[in-house]
């Protein structure tokens, strides 16, 4: 995954390539999964017990849903991205979290597989970390597709053989939340404006310093100006439109706060509804 992000840094793969590749990079997570476990059962939430039962065997349809896993987490962080400390931030409150539930489900049935994803999320939480000081505005380091793909890979591995891929998936509510949204636009069902924000200062001309192109997303852009941070003005000739701040240490600032703030309120909230549909 390590090379596909540097691939992607260096060649601007197409997304068709970005949904193609990593499934196929999720291979031999599978084959491992499969030689080790084998198990396809799962456990049905207490709302759908009455109808399902306790349990219910999936088959090869569990295969899929770890493989489209393994796509998303992958692709999700390098989706919700674009400003400074925003990919090295919700990662770091991804894994957090998800070391908190570790800690939290070591007196339970599956302790082992909890130790297992804490031998990896452990490391990844400090080194990303050190990463996060070097990455947060104005940014000395950027991390680019290469690190973002590394990190959806990691969580994908701990999630998938450490048997809590639905818990996983929760911890990405914002991502999900943001894929959805954006989905029309990565269809091309609809136009795609805000892809490429241009961000310059109010009153400053294009051929100021000031003047710089960012790949924020769907998400950061709505959120930005919702809260009156900048201002949006659609170009009419260009698959682009352009945001003007009063300050640009402010709006990376506050946003990057705000968004990993969403972060962990969704972290908080997967505890909560995993506790309401199963039995922890």
């Amino acid at each position: 995954m390590i090379f596909l992000g540097f691939a992607d840094d260096v060649l601007n793969l197409r997304w068709r390539h970005k949904l193609l590749l990593p499934t196929a990079a999720s291979l031999p997570l599978l084959m491992v999964y499969f030689t080790n476990f084998g198990n396809t059962t799962i456990v049905v939430p207490k709302p759908l017990r009455p109808i399902l039962g306790l349990h219910l065997d999936l088959g090869i349809l569990y295969y899929v849903y770890m493989g489209l896993l393994a796509v998303f987490c992958t692709n999700a962080i390098n989706i919700l991205a674009g400003i400074n400390g925003l990919e090295a931030g919700q990662s770091l409150v991804i894994s957090a979290s998800i070391i908190v539930f570790n800690l939290v489900e070591l007196d339970g049935d599956y302790r082992d597989d909890h130790i297992f994803s804490l031998y990896f999320m452990i490391p990844f939480f400090f080194t990303t970390l050190g990463l996060l000081y070097h990455n947060w505005y104005p940014s000395r380091v950027f991390v680019g597709d290469t690190f973002c793909y590394f990190a959806g890979m990691t969580f994908a591995v701990v999630g998938i053989l450490g048997h809590f891929s639905k818990t996983m998936l929760l911890f990405f509510m914002p991502q999900v939340f943001n894929f959805l949204y954006s989905l029309p636009q990565l269809l091309h069902i609809i136009p795609c404006p805000r892809h490429l924000i241009v961000i310059r200062p109010m009153n400053l001309s294009k051929n100021s310093s000031c003047y710089k192109k960012t790949n924020n997303t769907f998400m950061t852009s709505i959120v930005a100006e919702s809260l009156w941070l900048v201002t949006v003005h659609q170009n009419e000739n260009e698959n682009s439109a352009s945001m003007e701040c009063d300050n640009m240490t402010l709006i990376h600032l506050n946003l990057t706060l705000l968004l990993l703030l969403l972060q962990a309120m969704g972290g908080a909230v997967t505890f909560s509804l995993v506790r309401l549909f199963y039995d922890v």
